[in-house]
């Protein structure tokens, strides 16, 4: 049985999903515009804001992939989050 996640995992997993979104697209676009300045300035930005939110995230709900942080030096938590299939 699947626990029951508050209303803010499902905001804040939304919100990563949507700058990682963001990442892929200014990625491609910048494979065919590389010395678009404007553009590497905001994959720099979403990148770090895409750290920052994610950091937030495990923090609070554990890790989101293989090679997040174990934020417990006692318990593996790897196991603990919903599958993406309970979300």
């Amino acid at each position: 049985m699947a626990k029951t996640l508050p209303p803010e995992y499902y905001q804040k997993l939304e919100e990563i999903q949507a700058v990682d979104f963001v990442l892929v697209e200014l990625t491609l676009y910048l494979d065919t515009h590389p010395d678009d300045a404007q553009a590497i300035s905001q994959y720099n930005q979403y990148a770090q804001y895409g750290r920052q939110i994610k950091r937030t995230f495990e923090s609070q709900f554990g890790p989101l992939s293989q090679g997040s942080p174990n934020p417990s030096g006692e318990y593996w938590t790897w196991k603990s989050g919903p599958w993406p299939w309970q979300v």
